[in-house]
């Protein structure tokens, strides 16, 4: 895409990646592409924020000669070192070897060993400004919002704060606007981001919100670096992310299972459909066939979850450990669960997920179910009764 105005004196420079689909190696599935956000600024310092991954640095620098002769660029910052965002550095900074750099001292270390150089770098901290002409740029510290490195700037004279990956989604568009777009198809993408980003810094970014409140950013434009930018429902992305950030649930359940001969499937659908017999919402996942991604967007607001595996060599299978492992990372809070699985010789599977639900600090409502072989008509009758008994543990409160 070419560069495109944003506001009057502030240009989109960034790239679509139309055809990504996956991002964090195969963790993130993008079903709708990836863009990755860079702002020019002309003022009396021309200044770039941001720059984009490497495999499009020469469409990035091509971008910007349609506003300025790159080597005219005066301030490069630094929002965060990660490469899908710092990637073009180096290649910026051939064409603007004087240029000032600003970014966190974290940053600079991240610069330093990524790419060798950090340039004429100059650390700052929330409460710096810097001017750069009509313009004073304010600079917020939002270490762990997702890295240790990360800040965000704001612009006063544009009313524009540029979160980086706060408020982020991967949604691949022509247009740069949130009211250019399905807002529901927006706000399913700006979920699957919180989850799979940003879910496990839920404490710093209810209190990171709170400090941005206490500023009194007078904000008309929410630029992040991937997606689009936010100027018509400011009021429903700040609200979601203070709802996700609390680990709000909302009274439904996700079945999460892995199966090897069927018989720990045939377990999950009956759970499910007791569940479901009590009017909760419930969704059947199979670790195998669905998108770890997907499956986390889901249950960032879900009050119940429910994880089964078959047992094989004394543990459970591989696809849904590593889910769990990941599981575990989000930190979740304020859940329900137990386990269930089927066996052909000693059954651990279940206590494996239990280990984790324990360590992971979700309550467990029942001891496991274990079925050997395949489930009889009385065995899956009682996954239908767990399903139904957990159905009114969740709706209790």
């Amino acid at each position: 895409m070419s560069a495109r105005l944003v506001k009057d004196g502030v240009y989109s420079v960034g790239c679509v990646d139309w055809n990504a689909r996956n991002f964090h190696g195969s963790t993130y599935v993008t079903a709708r592409g990836v863009t990755y956000n860079s702002y020019l600024i002309k003022d009396e310092k021309i200044t770039l924020i941001d720059t984009v991954h490497k495999n499009f640095a020469k469409e990035f620098i091509e971008n910007i000669k349609e506003i300025v002769d790159p080597s005219k660029i005066d301030v490069i910052i630094i929002n965060h070192i990660e490469p899908d965002h710092s990637g073009a550095f180096p290649e910026i900074l051939k064409l603007c070897p004087n240029a000032k750099i600003y970014g966190t001292e974290k940053a600079k270390q991240g610069l330093l060993k990524y790419y060798g150089s950090a340039g004429n770098f100059i650390p700052v901290k929330t409460g710096q400004n810097l001017n750069i002409g009509k313009r004073s740029l304010d600079f917020i510290d939002t270490a762990m919002i997702h890295w240790p490195d990360s800040m965000f700037t704001y612009s006063a004279f544009d009313k524009i704060l540029f979160s980086n990956d706060g408020f982020g989604q991967h949604y691949a568009a022509a247009k740069i606007f949130d009211d250019e777009v399905d807002f529901c198809i927006l706000m399913d993408e700006a979920k699957i981001y919180y989850a799979n980003i940003l879910w496990p810094f839920g404490q710093i970014i209810t209190a990171k919100l709170a400090a941005i409140q206490k500023m009194n950013l007078d904000i008309e434009l929410i630029a992040p670096s991937h997606g689009l930018i936010w100027r018509k429902h400011i009021p429903e992305i700040l609200e979601k992310y203070a709802y996700w950030a609390a680990n709000s649930t909302q009274n439904k359940a996700a079945v999460i299972y892995e199966t090897m001969w069927h018989s720990t499937e045939a377990m999950a659908k009956k759970i499910v459909e007791g569940i479901a017999s009590q009017g909760i919402e419930a969704v059947l996942f199979d670790v195998t066939k669905n998108a770890r991604s997907d499956i986390a967007s889901y249950i960032l607001d879900a009050k119940g979850l429910v994880f089964g595996s078959s047992t094989h060599d004394n543990y459970m299978l591989p696809v849904i450990d590593g889910f769990l492992h990941f599981f575990k990372g989000l930190k979740p809070k304020n859940r329900k669960a137990f386990a269930f699985g089927s066996y052909g010789w000693s059954g651990e599977s279940v206590g494996n997920i239990e280990e984790v639900i324990a360590s992971a600090g979700i309550e467990k409502t029942t001891d496991g179910i274990k079925v050997l072989y395949a489930p009889s008509k009385e065995e899956l009758d009682k996954c239908f009764e767990a399903g139904r008994a957990f159905a009114l543990t969740i709706k209790k409160e």
